[in-house]
């Protein structure tokens, strides 16, 4: 068991260390991978995110912008249309609930926060938008850095790399400098290698194999398997539905790992995969 840490964001917290949270993912768009055009409707959306709160998720990652290699991206302002009225509609509801806004312009971002959001998850790592990281400082949000290459529309014609697990260390630890120059405290940031981001699927479960190196850089870690493309290569599963017990075989390897929070769309599966390991290593 890892010794007891935190992640902070805002005037909140996670305790670390003991189990692995729940990240759900809550897409309001028209072309996300596997469950685009299913909540474009505000009420939709908060009615899905509270049904993954009470099936056992910690966090509600909400993006308004798809990320599935090959997309195109989206204005700043169709962006902040598609997010706002959800967040704000989840905070109604469920007051306490702990939401992040999954997005790498600071614009939208910003407009996140003050609709009330708590975390920014990055997928750029701080790479596309250097005012990200004074929009979290100032904030005191939470920062999830992402790694990954290009664009989604370009990011797969770029996975070529010299050393994968050091290069993508070597960009994380780049990321997290330019946070930490920027005034955030090491304890609101959390890491994520970017599975499926300009990645192959030999080169994502060369990730998952030296979880290891990760976890020994000392942040708090996140990984994003759910319904991913790699998982449906090596099981031959064609349907991202189809890849539900894949994912469940990866976030148990995960948990095991001591990995802090996955990112999934099947709360209620992946909450039963990790009460059973917690069981059984506590």
């Amino acid at each position: 068991m890892k010794a007891c840490r935190k992640f902070k964001f805002r005037d909140r917290d996670f305790e670390l260390g003991d189990k692995t949270h729940i990240v759900g993912i809550l897409n309001v768009t028209p072309d996300s991978f596997s469950d685009g055009s299913l909540y474009l409707s505000p009420e939709k959306a908060v009615k899905h995110a509270i049904e993954m709160l009470d099936n056992g998720a910690d966090i509600i990652d909400i993006g308004g912008e798809s990320t599935r290699p090959g997309s195109k991206p989206v204005s700043t302002d169709e962006e902040i249309s598609r997010v706002v009225p959800v967040i704000e509609g989840l905070r109604k509801k469920r007051p306490a609930s702990v939401i992040s806004i999954d997005t790498c312009k600071s614009e939208v971002a910003e407009e996140a926060l003050k609709a009330g959001t708590e975390i920014i998850n990055d997928i750029g790592g701080l790479r596309d938008s250097r005012k990200m990281a004074e929009v979290a400082a100032k904030s005191g949000a939470g920062l999830i850095l992402m790694h990954m290459r290009g664009t989604p529309e370009t990011m797969q014609s770029l996975t070529e790399y010299g050393n994968l697990i050091s290069d993508i260390i070597s960009s994380l630890e780049n990321s997290i400098k330019m946070a930490e120059s920027a005034g955030i405290e090491g304890d609101h940031i959390v890491i994520d290698p970017g599975i499926g981001f300009a990645k192959t699927t030999g080169q994502n479960l060369e990730i998952l194999k030296n979880m290891d190196k990760f976890v020994e850089l000392g942040y708090p870690l996140l990984l994003g398997p759910s319904r991913k493309s790699f998982i449906g290569t090596v099981l031959d599963r064609k349907e991202p539905a189809e890849r539900i017990f894949g994912t469940a075989g990866v976030v148990a390897w995960l948990a095991m790992k001591s990995v802090d929070f996955v990112r999934v769309h099947d709360v209620r599966e992946m909450s039963d995969v990790l009460k059973i390991i917690e069981s059984i290593k506590h």
